[in-house]
């Protein structure tokens, strides 16, 4: 039974531990992107040719 409290409280330090540095990679900015943005209009959107009406 001991080993369950112990996994248990692990796993939760764990958790805590991944917690803490997603926020952390958050508030320095880890996510931000300010390149691409700007290029995004160079990108091939994959435009789709007009339907044809078939009789």
């Amino acid at each position: 039974m001991e080993i369950i409290f112990l996994l248990i409280s692990l796993s939760l330090l764990l958790a805590l531990g991944f917690l803490f540095a997603f926020i952390w990679a958050v508030k320095s900015g880890q996510f931000d992107d300010s390149y691409t943005p700007s290029v995004r209009i160079l990108f091939d959107d994959g435009t789709q040719e007009p339907e044809r009406m078939e009789k």
